[in-house]
């Protein structure tokens, strides 16, 4: 182990030995296998958006879990105009997709939008080809390993630790990020594109923390605190880490785990 990765490893330790008394810490570590990772932006503004959103929701059931798939849904602002304002919507979401889509040399930004290892994913009209998509993806060799600690301290606030080790040459261009993500959400539309209309949601994303840059040697340290809002549901809170070359797009692995109770 080199020196700055064995300071990594000695400072989580420090954190972990800090840990107040009855709070409970649990460990998720990414293994050989790629595990790839789906955005989906969408809008609950945006009366096209719902049957993406329930065609994400149905990819656990058929074998796409996060073991293979991480699965993220970015909430974006700029439907809120039309009268119904997202609660789960961030301006920092619609700047991600909209750096994406420059990455991507894409000539609009709409929703439902997918994004499958960094890149525009459609889904096909006769064929539906993301388990083949998502395979090819999980038979790619790693070139990061993710590490995490997640300690519940208290009932609204998760603290979560971890260190990225990366292999691939583009070290410069490499970042990391931690994502705080709910399942099973709901919402009676009053307005707008989808007045009348009850939505559900699943894996939105309600914080996202980073990016963490990845030194020469290729480590990063990753360290956020997330706080929980009031009617947040542990029971359906998930953590996720991925790590990204932000000149290409490409996701070089990703790691998702139930939040700690």
């Amino acid at each position: 182990m080199s020196r700055n990765r064995t300071r990594l490893v000695a400072a989580l330790l420090l954190m972990l030995s800090t840990t107040p008394a009855g709070a409970t810490t649990c460990h998720a570590e990414s293994g050989d296998r790629r595990v790839a990772l789906l955005e989906l932006y969408t809008s609950e503004g945006c009366d096209s958006c719902p049957p993406a959103d329930r065609w994400v929701s149905g990819l656990a059931e058929r074998g796409l879990g996060h073991e293979r798939m991480v699965t993220l849904g970015f909430h974006v602002d700029y439907w809120n105009y039309l009268g119904w304002k997202d609660p789960y919507a961030r301006a920092e979401y619609s700047a991600r997709q909209q750096a994406a889509s420059r990455r991507n040399q894409a000539r609009v930004v709409y929703t439902p939008q997918l994004l499958l290892d960094g890149k525009d994913y459609r889904r096909g009209t006769f064929r539906e080809d993301i388990p083949d998509r998502v395979g090819e993806l999980n038979r790619i060799t790693p070139t990061a390993r993710i590490r995490l600690w997640m300690t519940a301290g208290t009932a609204d606030m998760l603290s979560v630790e971890g260190t990225v080790a990366v292999d691939a040459p583009e070290r410069a261009d490499v970042r990391a990020y931690l994502a705080l993500y709910e399942n099973k959400l709901s919402s009676a539309v009053t307005s707008g594109e989808n007045r009348g209309k009850r939505l559900r949601h699943d894996n939105v994303v309600r914080e996202l923390a980073g990016p963490y840059a990845v030194d020469a040697l290729g480590t990063a340290m990753l360290a956020h605190r997330f706080k929980l809002a009031p009617g947040w549901k542990p029971a359906d809170l998930h953590i996720a880490a991925f790590v990204q070359n932000e000149r290409t797009g490409a996701v070089l692995q990703a790691l998702a785990g139930a939040y700690c109770r």
